[in-house]
C-alpha cells in the first residue's frame, strides 16, 4: 500500500470516527479506533518530513543572507535523513497482532524440581514486567511443585488500554527454551546445576476470528486445588475443555464460577487454535511460533541466566547484561528492545 493511500485512509477513519453513529456498534468503532491508532504515527512523521524538507529549501535559498539560515539548513539536513528513515520503518509490514494481548504458558523440563523452581522464577518477572508497564496479569491454571515452583503455568497478560503496540509485540520474543545455571536448593554440594524451562507466547483473539465446533469439545468439571492439591473450593467449578480433532487440552480453575472458568478457557483454546492455523496457513509467519519450543532440552535455548556470574544471554541477537536480579524483577525492556532491534533490521535487509 502506497503512503498516499494509507493518508488517505487515515483521513477516512478519522471522518468516519467523527460520526457519533459509528459509535453504536462498539466492537466496529473499536476495529475502526485501532487502525486509526496504527496509522497515526505514519501520518504524524510524513507530515513532519514534508514540513522538515519544506523549511530545508527555505533555509538554504536565505543561508547566503543571513548566518542564522545557515546553521538551521546544517541541522535540517540532518533531521530529514532521520526523519525518512523512521518514515521507512514504519512503512514495513506489521504483525498483524502486535496490537493483542497474550497468553503465556511455562513448562518445566529437564531439571526435575530446580527447573519447575525456575519456572516460578520466570513466572514472577513476566508478572513483575506487566506491573511494571501497567498491564493486568491473569494466572488461569497452573501445576504446582512439591517445593513450591511449577510444574506448568498459564498466564494472561492483557494492556488496560488499546494501543497499535500492545502486549504480543513486546513479548512475542520471549517463546523458546530458557536455561539457567545455579546451585539448587536441593544441591547439598554446592555444585551449579544447568536446568531448563519452556515459554509459549500466544496472542489473544477476538472471538470471531476462529469458529469452534462445540461438537469437537469434551468439557470436564472438577474441584479447584490450591497449594498442595487442598481444595479451595467447595464446588466443581474448575474447567478443562479438550479439542478432540487437535488433542489440545487448557484449563482455567481461578475464576469464581463455573461458567466464567469456562469462558476463560475457551479464550485460551481459541488463541491456540488461531496460531495452529497460522502455522498451517502462513508458513513464514509459522516458523517463529512452531520453533519457540522443540523439545524443553538445556541445548535447545533461546536465554541462558547464569546466577554465579549474575549475566543473562539472549543467544539469538548475542546480547549480555550482568543484571540478573534486575531482570528477574521484571527489568526485561533492555533485551527486548535487542530483540525487536534486530527483527526491524532483518526485516529492513528483507523488505
Amino acid at each position: 500500500m502506497t503512503l498516499d493511500a494509507l493518508l488517505a485512509e487515515h483521513a477516512e477513519l478519522e471522518a468516519r470516527l467523527a460520526d457519533p453513529s459509528v459509535h453504536a456498534d462498539q466492537a466496529g468503532a473499536r476495529k475502526l479506533g485501532k487502525r486509526y491508532a496504527e496509522l497515526t504515527p505514519i501520518v504524524k512523521t510524513a507530515r513532519e518530513l514534508e514540513q522538515a524538507k519544506s523549511d530545508l529549501e527555505t533555509a538554504r535559498e536565505l543561508a547566503a543572507e543571513d548566518a542564522v539560515f545557515a546553521e538551521e539548513a546544517e541541522q535540517l539536513a540532518r533531521t530529514v535523513p532521520a526523519l525518512e528513515s523512521k518514515l521507512t520503518e514504519l512503512l514495513l509490514p506489521r504483525d498483524p497482532h502486535d496490537g493483542a494481548d497474550v497468553v503465556l504458558e511455562i513448562k518445566s523440563g529437564e531439571g526435575g524440581e530446580e527447573s519447575a523452581l525456575f519456572a516460578g522464577d520466570l513466572l514472577r518477572m513476566y508478572l513483575r514486567y506487566a506491573e511494571r508497564h501497567g498491564w493486568k496479569a491473569e494466572v488461569l491454571d497452573g501445576t504446582d511443585s512439591d517445593l513450591g515452583g511449577y510444574k506448568d503455568v498459564t498466564v494472561a497478560i492483557k494492556s488496560r488500554v488499546e494501543t497499535p503496540d500492545g502486549v504480543w509485540s513486546r513479548l512475542k520474543y520471549e517463546g523458546g527454551v530458557h536455561r539457567v545455571q545455579r546451585v539448587p536448593v536441593t544441591e547439598s554440594q554446592g555444585r551449579i546445576h544447568t536446568s531448563a524451562a519452556g515459554v509459549l507466547v500466544f496472542p489473544e483473539v477476538d472471538e470471531v476470528e476462529v469458529e469452534i465446533d462445540e461438537n469437537d469439545l469434551r468439557v470436564d468439571v472438577f474441584r479447584s486445588s490450591g497449594k498442595g492439591g487442598q481444595s479451595v473450593n467447595t464446588t466443581d467449578s474448575a474447567v478443562r475443555i479438550t479439542h478432540l480433532p487437535t488433542g489440545i487440552v487448557v484449563s482455567c480453575q481461578n475464576e469464581r464460577s463455573q461458567l466464567q472458568n469456562k469462558a476463560r478457557a475457551m479464550q485460551v483454546l481459541q488463541a491456540r487454535l488461531t496460531a495452529l492455523a497460522e502455522e498451517k496457513q502462513q508458513q513464514e509467519a509459522s516458523d517463529a511460533r512452531r520453533t519457540q519450543i522443540r523439545t524443553v532440552d538445556r541445548s535447545e535455548r533461546v536465554r541462558t541466566y547464569n546466577f554465579p556470574e549474575s549475566r543473562i544471554s539472549d543467544h539469538r541477537v548475542g546480547y549480555k547484561a550482568h543484571n540478573l536480579d534486575q531482570v528477574l524483577d521484571g527489568d526485561l525492556d533492555a533485551v527486548l528492545d535487542a530483540l525487536a532491534a534486530a527483527d526491524r533490521a532483518e526485516r529492513l535487509a528483507a523488505g
